[in-house]
């Protein structure tokens, strides 16, 4: 489907051309064009703030119409940064803030997620806004946040009374193992401090936010949880690897060292398949990790 004159202008932020083809009765102000875009999607994608107020006038718009992806333009705006367009379309009744697209997707995981923080602000500043909706992933905004590192973002969402800081996505990921996978210390850090975050939590196949600090060789976030009352510092994936494992797999040697200090930590706990720290990280080649192994090793263990 071709798009119309009034989609050119719309897109186009041509207010003359959009106020002259308004005037005409045989303007159909909601047809779709191309990709199932309506002139107000395309107005709002792109920040036109006159043509979006005189689509908007019209008493036969639908500003909540969806294109083939089931987005709107409160959704185009949002994920465009275009605050001023969100708060116009906000003003009206008859548009859903927490409309979801085909993906699940929100106004406001999508603002999340392009850390646009004035649109998340906007929206957070709305009751019937849910900022733990669950996009097709299951991804929430405060895990799309602390995937990001966005500490900003991650305060707006956590002075919300109704935030739900530990739920996981559709694999088990809570924002605080995405924190932790990304080596975010100030997220981590405001996580932690809530009572309601399970430092323990794993996702489905069984990495904990300490299996993923040591495996990406976030030596802050290691410390946080091992500060942390409670927390097993051995704990095992569905492989039967540790997160001292995963330390000397990728050869993070002050990860490995920190955990070596631990009596609860045993450092010649084979995988399911047989594998040691040692021979792993001889594997690869580790050489400070061999050398902070080697005095523990035990004389059974393979070398191979």
């Amino acid at each position: 489907m071709g798009n119309t004159p009034l989609a050119w202008a719309a897109e186009n932020g041509h207010e003359g051309v959009v106020e002259l083809l308004l005037g005409r009765d045989d303007i159909d102000p909601n047809k779709p064009g191309e990709y199932g875009k309506t002139p107000l999607i395309r107005a709002a994608c792109g920040g036109h703030e006159g043509v979006v107020k005189m689509l908007l006038g019209r008493d036969d718009i639908d500003p909540d119409k969806s294109d083939n992806k089931g987005e709107t333009a409160l959704f185009c705006a949002s994920k465009k940064g275009h605050e001023r367009v969100v708060e116009i379309l906000l003003a009206r009744d008859d548009v859903d803030p927490d409309k979801a697209g085909l993906d699940g997707q929100t106004a406001l995981t999508i603002a999340v997620f392009w850390q646009h923080k004035g649109v998340v602000r906007i929206l957070l500043g709305r009751d019937d806004v849910n900022p733990n909706k669950h996009g097709l992933e299951g991804d929430t905004p405060l895990g799309l946040a602390a995937w990001n590192g966005d500490e900003e973002v991650v305060k707006m969402l956590l002075a919300r009374d109704d935030i739900e800081p530990s739920t996981s996505d559709m694999h088990g990921w809570t924002p605080l193992g995405w924190a932790a996978s990304n080596g975010h210390e100030g997220v981590a850090k405001m996580l932690l401090g809530l009572d309601g975050v399970n430092p323990e939590k794993p996702n489905k196949y069984g990495h904990t936010p300490l299996w993923w600090a040591a495996r990406s060789g976030s030596v802050g976030v290691v410390k946080m949880l091992l500060e942390r009352d409670g927390v097993n510092l051995d704990t095992p994936d569905k492989n039967g690897q540790t997160p001292l494992f995963y330390a000397a797999r990728y050869g993070h040697e002050e990860v490995v060292r920190m955990l070596l200090e631990r009596d609860e930590v045993n450092p010649n706990r084979p995988d399911m398949y047989g594998q040691t720290l040692l021979s792993c990280a001889t594997r690869y080649r580790h050489t400070g990790v061999i050398a902070l192994l080697q005095p523990l090793a035990v004389a059974t263990q393979r070398t191979d």
